[in-house]
């Protein structure tokens, strides 16, 4: 997002992402299949503000979300996740991690680890979080974050707003989904390789069969429109259909 702009993303599972101003979020992998096991995410946050609402992958997969310090575990949640600008890999130090309710009021679980999988902490209470900063030995540390009632004011409004692009995009996403149940040959066309259809013209005899092709600037042959060939070879008249 630009310096003046947000952006909320709604993914086919329902789990939602808020961007504030000046924020970039990578999508490395999202698979989601309606009952499969192997449902997985990664989200990396390299900038910014955050705030997110975990559904269906953290749910029954494996969801996680990076930054420059730490890997985020989530099991089904609402958060945000706040990386300062230029932060790095090498110093990520003060990017903070919080955890919120769900819209229904529910509290989830996010683990915290560093960068090489190995456990900093695990937050399970609302409105608690973590900051991650270098410690002795040049290792990461994730310290208790104190939220002030101003920044959990401010917070909360961000959280509200992930939790209503969520809404809005779970709409979007059942609509679709209905959508693909009541017109299954529409998503997914029958048609033989090589067979295409212009100006919704029948296809003639003999067209996209296997060694064909359609030789483009032939003799005796002209184009107009979207590739229709005009008759006057001997023999080819035209049909009262073609006629326009």
């Amino acid at each position: 997002t630009s310096a003046n702009s947000t952006l909320g993303v709604t993914f086919n599972d329902a789990t939602t992402f808020n961007l504030t101003a000046n924020a970039t979020i990578t999508v490395d992998n999202f698979v989601c299949e309606e009952g499969g096991k192997q449902n997985a995410a990664l989200f990396d946050v390299a900038r910014g503000t955050v705030a997110f609402a975990a559904a269906a992958v953290a749910k029954s997969g494996d969801m996680k979300i990076s930054t420059p310090s730490a890997t985020l575990g989530i099991r089904g949640t609402s958060g945000l996740v706040e990386v300062p600008e230029g932060a790095a890999a090498k110093n990520a130090s003060n990017v903070a991690i919080k955890l919120y309710p769900d819209a229904d009021g529910t509290v989830g679980r996010i683990e915290v680890n560093d960068r090489a999988g190995a456990r900093l902490g695990f937050l399970t209470q609302g409105a608690s979080g973590f900051t991650i900063r270098r410690g002795a030995g040049g290792r990461f540390a994730a310290l208790p974050l104190v939220i002030s009632p101003q920044q959990a004011l401010r917070d909360q409004g961000f959280v509200r707003q992930v939790h209503t692009a969520q809404s809005v995009g779970r709409q979007i996403v059942t609509q679709k989904r209905i959508q693909r149940l009541q017109n299954p040959s529409r998503n997914n066309p029958a048609r033989p390789p090589g067979l295409q259809r212009q100006n919704g013209l029948p296809n003639r005899p003999g067209a996209g069969q296997p060694g064909l092709q359609r030789q483009p600037n032939a003799p005796g042959l002209q184009r107009q429109g979207l590739q229709k060939l005009r008759p006057g070879l001997p023999g080819v008249k035209r049909s009262p259909k073609e006629k326009r």
